[in-house]
């Protein structure tokens, strides 16, 4: 039953929300043999004031043996 909660900063429409949750549900079928039924995809926005504080310092710096893809980018 993957769930995946994509954080991002405001601004991106609802069609291109629809368009990744998509392409995700679609990578979680091909990769972990997930059936669609079993797969959901949320959004949470995040606005860029708030970023290094809410997301970058405790989820990506402060646990780094959870993190398969690094940024490329540093705050």
């Amino acid at each position: 039953m993957p769930h995946v909660l994509v954080k991002l900063w405001p601004g991106k429409s609802e069609a291109q929300k629809q368009e990744l949750a998509e392409e995700i549900t679609q990578a979680l079928m091909r990769t972990l043999e997930s059936s669609e039924a079993s797969v959901s995809v949320s959004f949470e926005e995040i606005d860029r004031e708030q970023w290094r504080e809410t997301v970058y310092l405790p989820e990506i710096m402060g646990e780094p043996e959870k993190l398969y893809k690094k940024p490329g980018y540093t705050m």
